[in-house]
């Protein structure tokens, strides 16, 4: 989802830059975001939110794993590169454990909702324990460090934990005023548009690191990398989800593809999933999908060059990719990204021939998709061919829920689309150790 713009977010770019350089030379030498309308811009990762100031420098603690929740008894979350516990093979033991499932356990693999990462709250309690919610995304700003994160995460993860099948845990870990999970253990990252000058190599050894860090945290999905391609220095501070955050890794497509997977291969080599976002691009629009309708894209096209990242990652393996909530008419006149077959579907799936997870932007929250009901939103999305929801708002998710569950029990073929959906996710899970047989 794209990032809330505030008072502070026209602090000049350069001079952020300049900042950040500053910032990035200590890290680098230590170890350790509706009815479609006229308008132009789309949202961002996910429920990220900017900080107002910039991430903390690293802690020299080392990251140390969580200790066990006391809310329930559950291992902590398997990183992204483990092996099943079992001799079945990853896609025989998912159809198994989606054989027994109940059609609301069903519902919750295809749903990621968002839990404080300082801690839960009765509403998000409330919601992973009684929706069966399968996925977490940890939400907010915390300077706690990585153990005390762990612990949190660890307790979230035990309430999501259902049918024997342990949760994705998601963040957003971009760097600059992207960065949800901050103090001792985790390094201060620098924005996109800083990382864009290192070499590959550099960048993709940086991010391993900071992928260790995530994975300490248990943390097994990151809501990064963007590849959204800006179209310019100039145009970056009026491209308010992408360029005025310096979010963006170049100008150029190429400039984005390189940088944008080295970052990716750091963070699967670190056992965390990366996320590559927002298709088919965030780069050309003005508006924030988070806080404004109508957020328009009315140049970008079905084969345009600014899809080239998005093929480039997929070619390149990664396993999940996240939809964009701005409105494309170049590519469809009818829906918003995240509603769209042509985009989900013909785009993703067909012409990049992408089979991993594909996941929402936030479309509880974001204010471009309010003119559509909560409880069609999630129906919306798994019609178009999405596999996993994400809601930032605790408060709208049980509408969204039930409004799948009862869309599945009333017709036999989004049944269909909600199995084939919690099959993808635990044919994933499967394959990292999150499924008991």
């Amino acid at each position: 989802m794209a990032l809330r713009a505030r008072h502070w977010w026209g602090i000049g770019v350069s001079a952020a830059v300049l900042a950040v350089v500053a910032l990035l030379v200590l890290t680098f030498s230590s170890p350790p975001r509706t009815t479609p309308a006229a308008s132009a811009g789309p949202a961002s990762p996910t429920a990220a939110r900017p900080s107002p100031t910039a991430p903390a420098p690293p802690s020299p603690a080392a990251p140390s794993p969580a200790a066990p929740s006391t809310a329930r008894a559950t291992p902590p979350p398997a990183s992204a590169t483990q092996a099943p516990p079992s001799n079945a093979p990853a896609k025989d033991l998912a159809q198994q454990k989606l054989a027994g499932m109940t059609l609301g356990q069903r519902v919750g693999q295809a749903f990621m909702v968002s839990s404080p990462v300082t801690g839960a709250d009765a509403q998000s309690t409330y919601v992973l324990e009684q929706l069966h919610v399968g996925n977490v995304f940890m939400k907010g700003r915390s300077t706690a460090g990585v153990d005390a994160t762990a612990a949190v995460v660890s307790e979230a993860a035990g309430r999501a934990l259902e049918a024997g099948v342990r949760p994705f845990v998601a963040t957003d870990q971009e760097g600059g005023f992207v960065q949800i999970m901050q103090g001792p253990g985790f390094n201060a990252i620098p924005q996109a548009i800083v990382q864009g000058q290192l070499p590959p190599a550099q960048l993709q050894e940086a991010a391993q690191r900071w992928g260790r860090q995530l994975a300490a945290a248990g943390v097994n999905v990151n809501l990064a990398p963007v590849l959204d391609t800006v179209p310019g220095a100039g145009f970056a501070p009026r491209n308010a989800p992408i360029g005025a955050f310096g979010r963006e890794y170049g100008y150029t497509p190429a400039a984005v593809s390189s940088h944008g997977l080295a970052f990716a291969r750091g963070m699967l080599a670190a056992g965390v999933a990366p996320v590559v976002k927002h298709f088919p691009g965030l780069g050309r629009v003005t508006g924030n999908t988070d806080v404004s309708a109508g957020v328009t894209d009315s140049v970008t096209v079905r084969h345009d060059p600014y899809v080239g990242p998005f093929r480039d990652a997929v070619d390149a393996g990664v396993p999940w990719l996240m939809i964009s909530n701005a409105y494309y008419p170049n590519i469809d006149t009818q829906d918003l990204g995240p509603f769209s077959h042509v985009i989900i579907q013909s785009m993703v799936r067909g012409d990049l021939g992408f089979t991993g997870i594909i996941v929402s932007d936030d479309i509880c929250d974001a204010r471009q998709v309010a003119g559509v009901p909560a409880a069609q939103r999630g129906v919306d999305f798994i019609s178009a061919g999405g596999t996993v929801v994400l809601c930032t708002d605790q408060s709208v998710a049980p509408a969204m829920y039930e409004g799948m569950v009862a869309a599945a029990r009333a017709d036999p073929a989004f049944a269909r689309k909600i199995d084939a959906a919690a099959l993808l996710v635990l044919e994933a899970k499967a394959a990292r150790g999150m499924v008991s047989g």
